[in-house]
């Protein structure tokens, strides 16, 4: 019995193989996001579309290689932990470029009182 818990436990982590894999996929992506910025290769919008596709590349691969998301034994448990895990990155992100507008719109230049009253309504 000793020798099917050993083995089980080892299927549910990857081989040097799938490592090194992972490992050689991280760095490719890696480098192509540094070489698309460094080499001016896209502007504005698409230089941020093409870095986001990177880093949601960058997201599968370790979650394939290197947690072995594939491979569980309990999906829908880890679909929910990883589904509040992505909710809580949203309102971070979300959260933290508001209050940058805020501390930027606040902070940016004093307005005048015609500005004050324009932005309040009155």
């Amino acid at each position: 019995m000793n020798k099917a818990v050993v083995s089980h436990h080892e299927a549910a982590h990857g081989s040097v193989k799938t490592y090194a894999t992972g490992f050689a996929f991280s760095i490719i992506l890696t480098l192509a996001a540094y070489l698309l910025v460094v080499k001016n290769v896209f502007n504005g919008w698409g230089l941020i579309f093409a870095l986001a596709a990177l880093a949601v590349t960058q997201l599968l691969v370790q979650l394939v290689f290197f947690l072995h998301v594939g491979r569980e034994s309990k999906p829908r448990w880890n679909l929910t932990v990883m589904a509040f895990a992505a909710m809580v990155v949203v309102i971070l992100v979300f959260g933290s470029l508001w209050i940058m507008k805020n501390l930027q719109y606040n902070h940016a230049k004093i307005p005048s009182t015609e500005q004050i009253i324009k932005d309040e309504g009155y």
